[in-house]
């Protein structure tokens, strides 16, 4: 049995991060070495999300909602100003996984996963962006 949390921890998160690092790299400047420091991963992580094939397709479809595009905008303006300490960018990814928690996104993914039940309530009630 794999959770919904699984999904969350093994694609999604690497997938925000490579979107925080991209737009850090994009709009503020910062090197990968200063962008990798900032999110906590390592330079050649950060040039295997910028460079990589592997994840795109999910990468596409967090980029597509606004509300995803909304939270990465905010992690990266909070860490280029120094406005978001550690501690705000974590709680701004739990954020994150809460808003993807109560869509389709994730429960999509999970049922492409894994054989979940039609009746499957793991994942709160649709909120429609």
């Amino acid at each position: 049995m794999r959770p919904p949390c699984e999904l969350v921890v093994r694609s999604v998160l690497p997938t925000f991060r490579s979107l925080v690092a991209k737009r850090l790299i994009e709009k503020y400047r910062f090197s990968q070495v200063a962008a990798a420091k900032k999110i906590g991963t390592t330079q050649a992580s950060i040039s295997h999300y910028l460079y990589s094939k592997r994840g795109d397709k999910r990468m596409k479809q967090l980029e597509a909602s606004s509300s995803v595009r909304a939270i990465v905008d905010e992690i990266a303006e909070g860490i280029a100003t120094e406005k978001l300490s550690p501690f705000g960018a974590m709680l701004q990814f739990c954020k994150l996984c809460k808003v993807l928690r109560t869509g389709d996104l994730i429960c999509d993914w999970h049922k492409n996963f894994l054989a979940v039940p039609e009746a499957c309530d793991v994942c709160p009630p649709t909120i429609k962006e």
